[in-house]
């Protein structure tokens, strides 16, 4: 299939994550079908869907017809045949448990187009794992989102043992053709690339707060107002090319390799969270962070995600991906 032929997207399960790649596809022109196992949660997905397009009226990214076109490219359904029937592309959202999802793709591939590509929004299970009950595994691969994949551009491509690369290219080229930055995995990883990366910066972050070293908030204010500024617009290797002056990159790690070994030496190396309480410290942790901001940034859940988007549209518009 040439992804440039794809006209027929399907979304199975409809929470955060599903409702905002729906916003996504209908948005970007679509016929768009979305499933889930009960009415109500069709009815939160779709004012969900309503609320992000009318954000995006609101910040003139779409016009008030777009966002009734982009509603009327919509259909909600509890029948997962009648969701899947004309599907050309899939994308599956459902809970990050291997049972749950191997009987969602059991339940599309009795009703789905043979060529139907199936992509799973799994944050980091293995999809060879997830695939090794299906009939056809060559067209099952990892389409991993970041949240909100309506605004974010990322998606981690992952093949399985068994997906076709044919499949895994056709992934890539139409989230590319749908305004999207696609990374592809050169091997399976669990948890792909930023994931991984992500896991990293808060098993260390755990670990600062546990030996004591600082609070969470004192953590995230390093990272918002240090590294974070860099990341918005280039990664590490681009970050460290820059700080290496002439030298670049290869000049920089000759540098700094004794002093970056000695913090090696002292940083985290569990593999298995030790620490029973953190969950509760680190709620605790982040509800005294939320009192302390200013007001003009949010100080609940919903207050702060309002801001955070607005933020993220400004930075999107930097990178001319809106």
């Amino acid at each position: 299939m040439n992804a440039k032929d794809i006209k027929n997207v399907t979304c199975i399960a409809t929470g955060v994550i599903g409702s905002s790649w729906a916003t996504n596809f209908a948005m970007k022109g679509y016929t768009v079908s979305v499933y889930d196992i009960d009415d109500g949660k069709l009815s939160d997905a779709k004012a969900f869907v309503e609320k992000n397009l009318n954000y995006l009226s609101k910040k003139n990214l779409l016009s008030k017809g777009q966002v009734a076109e982009t509603l009327g490219n919509m259909t909600f359904t509890t029948n997962v045949a009648e969701a899947v029937k004309n599907a050309q592309f899939i994308q599956e959202s459902g809970p990050e448990n291997y049972a749950v999802k191997r009987s969602i793709i059991e339940s599309i591939e009795a009703y789905a187009p043979k060529d139907a590509i199936i992509a799973s929004s799994t944050s980091g299970l293995s999809i060879t794992e997830i695939s090794k009950d299906m009939k056809h595994p060559e067209r099952l691969v990892v389409g991993h989102p970041y949240n909100p994949p309506h605004l974010i551009p990322l998606v981690d491509i992952c093949k399985g043992e068994q997906t076709s690369e044919e499949v895994a290219q056709c992934a890539y080229d139409f989230y590319t053709l749908l305004g999207k930055e696609p990374v592809m995995l050169k091997k399976e990883a669990l948890g792909f690339i930023a994931n991984r990366l992500q896991m990293a910066l808060w098993r260390e972050a755990t670990e600062m707060v546990h030996r004591g070293i600082c609070s969470l908030e004192d953590i995230d204010k390093a990272v918002v107002f240090g590294p974070g500024l860099r990341w918005a617009l280039m990664g590490p290797g681009l970050c460290f090319q820059l700080s290496g002056g002439n030298g670049g990159i290869e000049g920089l790690l000759h540098h700094l390799e004794p002093s970056w070994n000695l913090w090696l030496d002292d940083m985290a190396d569990w593999h298995q969270f030790p620490y029973s309480a953190w969950p509760v410290e680190a709620q605790e942790g982040i509800n005294q962070e939320k009192a302390n901001r200013a007001s003009t940034f949010g100080n609940t859940d919903k207050e702060i995600t309002a801001w955070r988007d607005d933020a993220l549209i400004e930075i999107l518009k930097i990178h001319s991906k809106l």
